[in-house]
């Protein structure tokens, strides 16, 4: 813990030491955090939240949202696979089914299995912006944002334009994508396609990704705007070591449909958004991928959501409600014919007061008939040190009704548990950021006690291997803390023909503690990052080339711990043509992030960019 602290303190005292020199010709800018009834300047939040803009996209060494994200303090990303194949998403010490993730604040909840939440369909270069809430999002999100929420932001442009990109690489590897943006005067629309495909770094890992996504917005009048969202992914791909290693020929196909509609009405100091959602997610999974006969799992889930939210500022502050109406519905060969149904309510307050002080609180109550009224607090507390530093502390209580998985799938190797209690939480946190022109930076340390956390166990067996079925239960206590710092610098060292522009570096550590019977093996309660190390160098050479590389190390508590190095150079990135080139894992690294699949080794990637803007 001394060494946590002392890394925690060396990291903090060197942000505040460069911070004072001069380097005021560079702007990290200010962003606004738009949720789905407030909208707060990230200066003023009082929440650790870390953004990924879109020039953090465009030059990440990374082929999906599942790779940005993994260079992302306090986010643990486990994939199985490369470029967006399937993944794993937790934050702090969370589960993959204790994540949230939405598209412009529609909430892309599986209820099959969170093994689903990333079938995003939108083609990652396609995205303007990420926002990672870390802690608790039931008071603001509802009942899934059990440790945090990943809301995926796009845009419409208001000029016509035509981005393409090609690429190939090792493993087979080739894909690309096409993006435009088409306004008709009021009417704004964009349509983007992607495909990415590789023939597998071993056996049976072959994979197709497509997406297809459409976005339109119009203009009504002055007060009322319509948005439209349709989308598709389909993926289909070899699984070979994904949920099971006694089956190497497994193979899954997945598709993804998605549709939404918005009306906002803003006047004055009033805003109301009613939108209403579909999703709809088909996987089939085969245990021999040429022998449907032998085992094939086939789910049809569809979500249909309606939700109003609206916030009102006065005198006193800024007041936000909501309403959520929510359906689940599945037809599976395995999980049966079920469906169930949801209400939620939102009701918060900000105000400011004593001039540097700011208080936000809140309540969601959600409604389920198996278990009643459920009812979520929560309040933010903020002190503004000066016009760039900020003290800030929160609290919340989480909530996760479980997934159709874990109250029903059965097989060989897993039983079901249909008397699951949904997941229930305390949060706590109590943090430090510093906001200016070229320097940001955090200091953060977070608690959460949670109460029937679900997890497969299974119990003790003298044969091995162990022929006990992993069984989904209610632990009955857990508790995660931790310490998360991170600084981000824009340096400017150098002249026009070579210079370093950024530097970043962050450090998370995480604690648990779980309390269960002895000889009880666990599957996922104990098997987040202890120690996550991000470094990155963003380099320019002669206004052309641009440089960015990453490094990580990761310690899980479960694994063995492994250092990745990653590197991108792109070459007149926002010139009408330009090139990149990607290397993966430089220094040929053995590792296993999820299942039992081998990552692959050290691998390239190149690729050609076109870009055409008109602005008539």
């Amino acid at each position: 813990m001394k060494l946590i602290l002392s890394v925690a303190l060396l990291s903090l005292t060197i942000g505040m030491a460069i911070g004072n020199q001069d380097s005021t010709t560079l702007d990290l800018g200010e962003i606004i955090i738009t949720e789905n009834r407030m909208e707060i300047p990230f200066s003023k939040v009082s929440r650790n939240i870390s953004v990924i803009n879109r020039k953090d996209i465009e030059t990440t060494p990374a082929r999906s949202i599942q790779e940005i994200l993994a260079f992302t303090p306090g986010v643990d990303v486990r994939q199985r696979g490369v470029s967006g194949v399937q993944a794993n998403v937790g934050i702090r010490g969370g589960s993959f089914e204790q994540t949230l993730i939405l598209l412009n604040g529609i909430k892309l909840t599986d209820p099959q299995t969170g093994h689903h939440l990333m079938n995003i369909p939108v083609p990652f270069q396609a995205i303007q912006r990420i926002d990672i809430l870390k802690g608790p999002g039931s008071r603001i999100y509802g009942q899934n944002a059990y440790a945090g929420a990943i809301n995926i932001i796009t845009e419409l442009p208001e000029t016509k334009s035509l981005n393409i990109q090609a690429f190939g690489g090792d493993f087979g590897m080739r894909g690309g994508h096409i993006i435009s943006s088409l306004p008709i005067g009021k009417y704004k629309q964009t349509i983007s396609l992607s495909h990415d495909a590789s023939e597998g770094h071993w056996y049976n890992s072959d994979f197709k990704v497509n997406n297809l996504f459409y976005e339109s917005g119009y203009e009504i009048n002055e007060k009322n705007k319509l948005n439209l969202m349709l989308g598709l992914a389909d993926r289909n791909f070899g699984a070979n070591g994904f949920y099971t290693d006694r089956f190497p020929d497994q193979w899954e196909s997945i598709q993804t449909y998605l549709g939404s509609l918005s009306h906002s009405y803003s006047n004055k100091d009033l805003f109301i958004q009613t939108r209403g959602y579909w999703r709809r997610n088909i996987d089939e999974f085969r245990l021999r991928r040429n022998e449907p006969e032998f085992f094939t799992n086939n789910h049809i889930s569809d979500v249909l959501a309606l939700e109003i939210n609206g916030t009102y500022t006065s005198k006193i502050g800024t007041t936000g409600l909501g309403f959520e109406g929510r359906k689940e519905m599945i037809e599976s060969s395995n999980l049966g014919n079920r469906d169930r149904s949801f209400l939620g309510v939102f009701a918060e307050h900000r105000i400011e007061f004593l001039e540097k002080f700011d208080l936000r609180a809140g309540i969601y109550s959600n409604y389920y008939n198996e278990y009643n009224w459920k009812h979520f607090p929560g309040a933010e507390l903020g002190y503004q040190l000066n016009s760039s530093s900020r003290l800030y502390t929160n609290f919340g209580a989480s909530y996760r009704i479980p997934s159709y998985t874990e109250l029903y799938y059965q097989d060989p190797s897993n039983s079901s548990n249909p008397n699951l209690l949904p997941e229930e939480a305390w949060n706590y946190e109590f943090g430090w950021k510093i906001n200016k022109k070229y320097l940001r930076g955090e200091l953060v340390y977070f608690y959460r006690k949670t109460e029937n956390l679900i997890d497969y166990t299974r119990g003790p067996s003298n044969s091995q291997p162990n022929p006990n079925p992993w069984t989904p239960d209610n632990i009955s206590q857990v508790t995660f803390s931790g310490i998360e710092t991170s600084i981000q610098y824009l340096v400017n060292w150098g002249n026009e023909n070579a210079k370093i522009s950024e530097l970043s570096l962050s450090y998370n550590f995480i604690h648990a503690d779980l309390i269960q019977a002895e000889g009880v093996e666990s599957r996922y309660a104990l098997n987040s990052l202890r120690n996550q190390v991000i470094g990155g160098i963003r380099s320019e050479f002669f206004r052309k080339a641009e440089v960015n590389v990453k490094a990580r190390y990761l310690e899980r508590m479960d694994l063995s711990p492994y250092f990745l190095l990653d590197a991108r150079i792109d070459y007149n990135r926002l010139k009408k043509i330009g090139l990149f080139i990607e290397i993966s894992n430089m220094t040929n690294t053995e590792y296993v992030e999820a299942g039992f699949v081998q990552m692959p080794g050290r691998w390239f990637k190149a690729g050609i960019m076109v870009n055409i803007e008109r602005t008539n």
